[in-house]
């Protein structure tokens, strides 16, 4: 899950944003249980990685992940300011 934030943190960035640009976040997930076991861990990554304040959040429970190992996915929308 970190590792997930990290990379979305990296992309922002390199798309010249910072982490409070991102309006959108949504989880894609396959197992709700072990997802709602974790959420405290999951909680603390999110706020080391990407802090406040909290997009639009959303959380979806799927049958199965394009990668066989993937326990999570995102999806994320970050705004640009146009000059």
């Amino acid at each position: 899950m970190e590792q997930a934030l990290d990379n979305i943190a990296a992309i922002v960035r390199a798309a010249g944003c910072d982490v409070t640009d991102v309006g959108r976040l949504t989880r894609f997930v396959t197992d709700k249980t072990e997802y709602l076991a974790y959420k405290c861990e999951v909680g603390k990554a999110y706020q080391r990685v990407l802090g406040k304040p909290f997009p639009a959040m959303s959380l979806v429970i799927v049958n199965d992940l394009i990668e066989d190992e993937a326990l999570v996915e995102f999806e994320t929308t970050a705004y640009i300011a146009q000059d």
